[in-house]
């Protein structure tokens, strides 16, 4: 009974003191398969239906041609003729080719004008093709514009605009044409790229798959992790696995600091070795006191003159005194300690700086 109870006291003790496990991320959420990703289209196109916004066919040169080269490929001549029309637009038209997008599937597109106009609101795009870097049709886009912006003006020359009306949005508005011909299933290997490259991570990520799928998985290096599927099992269904494992994710001792906008980011790795820390502000204010100076009544060759008077003050907060950060400290300990001092995020940043100079502060530091 003894023996037990000693046993049991020990195992409570050991609880007590380990150390929490460390947060695991999906492998999915922190690296992606080679190959698989979005690809960007562009097109040029021409947004008619316009209530008087469009481009000046006089100061567009581009959108007077578009034009003319439309409607002669539906029979009509306008060339030499004095069109002035404001309700049509020329645009660019861009949209992202999901992977594996099939023929026939359809995605949004997004359109922003290129001259003149001072809003597409109702508007409909003309069929417009898309193509990639390869200079390809990848899909086509037509339909109504919806921008989300509010755009009024009055015969005065007063106006009144809510968002952006020369850019807009259609959902769905293009039919994809062509596949990009990335073939998964034909794969033998493929590998895995993390978003964040770590060496330790990398490793991780291999031994993840390797407990379950042994001799599957192998890091090159901090980046990418290469990947077999073992026996019949198909290349999708294997990744289908795979991302979905957990993995403690490691990251460098960094902080990063913004000075613009006065933010601080620091991770939990950051430590810092023993370091004392002061930290005092000085004001000084000079306020300008205009003192207007007379001449003596009936006096000769008298005159009436402003004089400045200057009031210099100097002032320093009192009660920042020196403080300790001890050697080792985690982030909550630095933290707790600069918090003690009352700085400010601005001054913090100074703080940070100087402890780096000083070889006190064991992470990268980078400015924004």
């Amino acid at each position: 009974m003894q023996k037990l109870l000693a046993s049991l006291l020990t195992a409570a003790a050991v609880a007590g003191f380990a150390l929490p496990a460390a947060a695991q991320s999906r492998i999915k959420d922190i690296a992606a398969v080679e190959g698989v990703r979005t690809n960007q289209l562009v097109g040029y196109g021409l947004v008619v239906g316009l209530n008087g916004t469009g481009d000046s066919l006089r100061n567009c040169p581009f959108t007077r041609q578009s034009l003319e080269g439309m409607t002669e490929r539906l029979g009509v001549n306008i060339r030499g003729s004095n069109a002035n029309s404001k309700n049509m637009a020329a645009i660019m038209v861009t949209a992202e080719l999901p992977p594996f997008a099939t023929p026939g599937s359809r995605i949004d597109v997004s359109v922003s004008s290129m001259c003149d106009a001072k809003s597409l609101l109702g508007g409909t795009l003309l069929v417009t093709s898309l193509q990639g870097a390869d200079g390809e049709v990848y899909a086509v886009a037509q339909g109504s514009i919806q921008t989300g912006a509010v755009s009024a003006s009055g015969a005065s020359g007063s106006s009144v605009t809510r968002g952006v009306p020369t850019a807009g949005r259609i959902a769905s508005g293009a039919t994809v044409e062509r596949e990009t011909g990335f073939h998964m299933a034909n794969l033998n290997e493929v590998r895995l790229t993390l978003r964040n490259p770590d060496f330790t991570t990398a490793q991780r990520v291999a031994a993840a798959i390797n407990q379950v799928y042994p001799n599957a998985a192998l890091a090159e290096n901090g980046t990418v992790i290469a990947l077999r599927a073992p026996g019949q099992m198909g290349m999708a269904g294997f990744i289908s696995r795979v991302e979905n494992l957990p993995v403690a994710v490691d990251s460098p001792a960094r902080v990063i600091i913004d000075e613009v906008n006065g933010v601080i980011v620091m991770g939990d790795a950051v430590r810092v070795s023993t370091v004392a820390i002061a930290q005092g502000n000085l004001t000084v204010s000079v306020q300008e006191m205009p003192f207007v100076s007379q001449p003596e009544p009936f006096s000769r060759g008298g005159q009436t003159v402003v004089v400045p008077q200057s009031d210099v003050s100097v002032e320093e907060d009192l009660g920042r005194q020196m403080r300790i950060v001890g050697g080792g400290a985690s982030l909550s300990d630095l933290v707790n300690g600069l918090n003690a001092l009352g700085v400010s995020p601005r001054d913090m940043i100074s703080i940070l700086q100087a402890i780096k100079a000083a070889g006190a502060l064991q992470a990268e530091i980078e400015v924004m």
